[in-house]
């Protein structure tokens, strides 16, 4: 049960940190946690492929994970046509 919380927590936080970066509407609190989550998991497959690899705890996991929804919204952004 807290894994899940921790992948919310996170999801929550990054996605929040998306919207606020990437100016627009956002997706909604559950579609912002569901951007988060998708985030820190295109962020974490990312640093992995660059070799960068750490366990900064909170801080890092939500850099991590915010940098992966930044890059996801703007692929879906460049694909749907949307603009802010």
């Amino acid at each position: 049960m807290h894994g899940i919380l921790w992948w919310i927590l996170v999801g929550l936080i990054a996605g929040w940190l998306t919207g606020k970066v990437m100016k627009g509407s956002g997706f909604g609190v559950l579609g912002d946690i569901v951007i988060g989550i998708l985030g820190a998991i295109a962020g974490g497959f990312l640093f992995g492929l660059l070799g960068i690899a750490g366990s900064g705890g909170l801080i890092y996991s939500v850099l991590v994970a915010t940098l992966g929804a930044v890059i996801l919204t703007w692929l879906f952004r460049l694909l749907s046509g949307k603009r802010p």
